[in-house]
């Protein structure tokens, strides 16, 4: 039977663009470029490995944003999944982490799954709690934040590595898993792949496609909202000591206005 793997990846707004909040305080996307999430890149890349040691397996990619996340999905596919789902609704406008993780998880057991692979967090939000709320709705288990990921005979099994020591954690499949920027660098889409991309299988679904009320979800869904946002301030000239036979006393009493020392 073949190995059902869903790579959830997400569409985020460049980080060296000029970024800044809409009038409702969500984050402005039509003034910047947007990207598949890098750290997503690395969930894609064991997605390929784990089916390239597989006899036989299937992979999907998934995503939750307006129109142009299928560019998103377009570079997971030209990277080697096989196929994608986007779930696009305008009433998921201002979807906070709790309700996109109520629209993968409905999205997921649409698809049929064995195992979800997701990136450690998104760059643009960098929560890192979706995985992990994906797994409690599906209600299967959930190894996290894995620089090492394998799968054999149905349990999925990986390394965690912490500040003083790394785990060696496994879990039976059907299983949710999120992998750091540690597990491999991710590979760069061929001419083939890109070519390749262009004709494999995109489906598109909507909230009553899972059976999701425009009340769970959104801003008047959000468990969380900004409530006020102001523009970070302009960088300003820093301070220079010259020394003059006093440079490292004027240093100190810098560092110690500033509370450094």
């Amino acid at each position: 039977m073949s190995l059902r793997i869903v790579v959830t990846v997400k569409y985020v707004p460049d980080a060296t663009g000029d970024r800044h909040f809409a009038d409702d305080l969500t984050v402005d996307r039509d003034d910047v470029d947007g990207l598949l999430s890098e750290l997503d890149e690395y969930a894609v890349e064991q997605a390929l490995q784990i089916a390239d040691e597989a006899d036989d397996a299937e992979i999907t990619v998934l995503t939750v944003g307006p129109e142009d996340a299928k560019d998103a999905l377009r570079k997971a596919l030209s990277m080697g999944a096989d196929k994608a789902i986007h779930v696009e609704d305008d009433d998921l406008h201002g979807t906070d982490a709790i309700g996109t993780s109520l629209v993968l998880a409905k999205a997921i057991e649409k698809a049929g799954y064995d195992l979800v692979i997701s990136g450690m967090a998104s760059t643009d939000g960098t929560a890192g709690i979706v995985p992990a709320l994906v797994a409690e709705r599906l209600g299967v288990p959930q190894v996290t934040l894995l620089s090492e990921v394998s799968v054999e005979d149905g349990v999925v099994k990986g390394r965690r590595d912490g500040d003083a020591a790394s785990e060696q954690l496994e879990a039976s499949l059907p299983a949710v898993v999120s992998v750091t920027d540690q597990s491999g660098e991710a590979r760069y889409p061929s001419f083939k792949g890109i070519m390749a991309a262009k004709k494999k299988p995109v489906q598109s679904w909507d909230l009553s496609d899972l059976d999701i009320e425009a009340e769970e979800v959104g801003l008047d869904g959000a468990w969380t909202k900004v409530d006020s946002a102001a523009q970070r301030p302009a960088r300003t000239a820093g301070t220079i000591v010259k020394d003059e036979g006093e440079g490292g006393k004027q240093l100190a009493e810098y560092l110690a206005s500033q509370k450094f020392i």
